[in-house]
This record gives C-alpha cells, sequence and structure tokens, in this order.
C-alpha cells in the first residue's frame, strides 16, 4: 500500500498508480473551512498567525477525511504582507486581503522591503511546517507561493501594472524580478523546513486576462525563474480562468503538475500538456452548495476524463460542507477498486 505522500510523487511523474491522490495545496487554494474549524477549537483569524493551530488545521481536515495531505498557508497574503503592504486579517470566516496597494505607481518602487523568513507570518507558516514534519513523515505537506504577478498586484494598483505592461514595460519588469526573487526566498525556506512540494497559485496573471502575447512575457517567464531556482520534488503551478488563448504556451511552464479553473475542460487541455499530470478540477461552487450525489458524480466525471489528481478547481469556500469533501475521497476510493 502506497502512502499518500508516495502516491502524490508517483502520479507527479505520471507514473502507474492503483488511484489518483486527492489533495488541496491550500495557499491561494484554501482547504479549511467552518467545520474544521470547530472540528479542532483552533480558528481564523488566529491561526494565520499561531503555528500550532495553522498545523492543527490541517491535521484536523486530513483526520476527518478530507484531503490526502496538509497544505498551507491558508491565504494569499504572507508574501505581499513581507513586502511591506497592509493586510486585514478577515474573520472566523473570512480570509486575510489586502487592504489597499502599498504604493500607487511604479516610480515608488523603493517602498519595497525583502521578505524576511525570520519574523512575521512567513516565520508563522515554516514554523508549521517543521511541526507537521516532525509528526508524520508520511503524510505529504505542500508549501505554497502567490505567483509573482498575482502578489504584485497586490503592491501596486493592478490596473497601473497592467497599463506599465505596454508603456513602461522595464519597471514592471523591475517590480517582477523583485518579487520572484524574494518568492524565491520564502519557497526555499519552506523547502527547507520540511515541505514536500511547492504550488505557485497565480489568479491574475491569466490567459483571459493578458492574452497570449503578455501572458508568454509576463507570467510565464516568472513562474519559470521561481520554479527553476526552487527545484521541488514536485512543483505544482495552478493558473484561474479560461486558458483556450494559452493552451498552446502551456507547455513552457516549468512544472510537474498544471491545476486549473472548473470551466477548463480535463480531456482538452490533456491533449496540449501530454507530459504534465493535470490537477483538478471539482468546481468550488459546487462543493459548497451541492449535495453529495453531485459530487460524487463530479468526481467520477473527473477520474474518466483522465485527472491523474483529484483536486478542487479553486479555493474552498469556508461554508463548504465536510461532508462533499468526504465525499470526494469515497467515490475516488470506490471508483478505483471497481
Amino acid at each position: 500500500m502506497l502512502t499518500a505522500k508516495a502516491r502524490l510523487l508517483a502520479a507527479s511523474r505520471k507514473q502507474t498508480l492503483d488511484r489518483p491522490p486527492c489533495i488541496c495545496p491550500g495557499g491561494m487554494m484554501n482547504m479549511i473551512f467552518e467545520e474544521v474549524m470547530e472540528s479542532c477549537g483552533f480558528f481564523w483569524p488566529e491561526a494565520h498567525s499561531d503555528a500550532v493551530k495553522m498545523a492543527g488545521l490541517a491535521k484536523a481536515l486530513y483526520a476527518l477525511g478530507g484531503f490526502e495531505n496538509y497544505g498551507l498557508p491558508f491565504c494569499m497574503t504572507v508574501e505581499a504582507e513581507a513586502m511591506g503592504a497592509s493586510v486585514n486579517m478577515g474573520e472566523k470566516l473570512v480570509e486575510p486581503h489586502m487592504e489597499q496597494p502599498l504604493f500607487k505607481d511604479l516610480s515608488q518602487l523603493d517602498k519595497l522591503k525583502t521578505l524576511s523568513v525570520e519574523s512575521g507570518r512567513t516565520k508563522t507558516v515554516l514554523k508549521a511546517i517543521h511541526l507537521l514534519k516532525a509528526e508524520n513523515a508520511n503524510i505529504p505537506i505542500i508549501g505554497n507561493l502567490t505567483g509573482p504577478l498575482s502578489t504584485a498586484g497586490s503592491l501596486v494598483d493592478m490596473t497601473v501594472l497592467l497599463k506599465s505592461f505596454r508603456k513602461d514595460e522595464k519597471k514592471a519588469a523591475a517590480l517582477l524580478d523583485f518579487v520572484a526573487d524574494n518568492l524565491i526566498i520564502f519557497g526555499k525556506a519552506q523547502l527547507a523546513a520540511g515541505a514536500d512540494a511547492i504550488c505557485i497559485a497565480e489568479p491574475s496573471g491569466t490567459g483571459e486576462i493578458l492574452g497570449p502575447v503578455y501572458f508568454e512575457k509576463f507570467t510565464i517567464p516568472y513562474l519559470n525563474k521561481i520554479s527553476q531556482a526552487l527545484k521541488a520534488p514536485i512543483t505544482i503551478i495552478h493558473i484561474c480562468g479560461n486558458l483556450r488563448s494559452v493552451y498552446e504556451l502551456l507547455p513552457q511552464l516549468n512544472c510537474d503538475i498544471f491545476s486549473f479553473d472548473a470551466m477548463v475542460p480535463i480531456a482538452e487541455i490533456k491533449k496540449h500538456i501530454p507530459e504534465k499530470a493535470v490537477m483538478g478540477n471539482i468546481s468550488t461552487h459546487a462543493l459548497s452548495v451541492m449535495p453529495p450525489a453531485k459530487i460524487a458524480a463530479l468526481t467520477e466525471n473527473c477520474l474518466k476524463n483522465g485527472a491523474d489528481i483529484l483536486a478542487p478547481a479553486c479555493g474552498l469556500s469556508t461554508k463548504t460542507p465536510l461532508l462533499n469533501i468526504q465525499t470526494m475521497l469515497k467515490t475516488l476510493k470506490r471508483t478505483a477498486a471497481q
């Protein structure tokens, strides 16, 4: 019997398996919801800044028959905060979010500070990873990075950033290089703390928003810069939105596993990236509001269409029923046994 960690590694290499893994990376693809908090007594927003509580939430979901991994942190604001941005830590059912951009235009790049892993929430994340690693080596720990363009869009007004791709390409590139270099610092620290995989989620750097020309110029190179520097045992890249306009560019991405939104057909995208493991892509809206029978049907459809790894298509709602997450894994195991 394969361990959860061995199964994920094998799936990332597209090896023949008894069944696909069922995971949720965390980070932008948040994996924590109200029932998990209630089960263990660790709650947001406190758990975002407390390593014991952060690790406790990840362990609780696994113990409840949820996903077959630990994934943290549970938001996409840690990196921008560490570079100087102001963050609202949210509430019990509201994720942390940016209060306002750090600056309004690219003439203020000198306000940026180098990310430190010795203080703040970056340190909390690393300690939580260390705690999880010390307790169980057979459950894969997925560390997370918010993608460079999405992080940059939290530091400077996103509209200004997008306009700079046309009007001031050098400054845009300087900002993205600075962000990518700092993400590399955080990613390497997560791996050193015990992370088995790194997921880089890029909700803003999509083909749907940028179009193929800017996607190739401002998304792919910086994602690859990070993944090539980290050399993680497993690298996952998640990109939101409709990907049809950039299908032909996706093979350029340096990753083992590619994750994508619910509107992207698995069978269709597999034709364009046959060398990569594909992950997904059950609608998080469905997971939050649909009955278990519908979740079972969606799970079966993902498997039928060739998902190498079963996962939600994006971040979970904090009102997601635990039963629906459990249904994903139970349906996967039942289908594999048939």
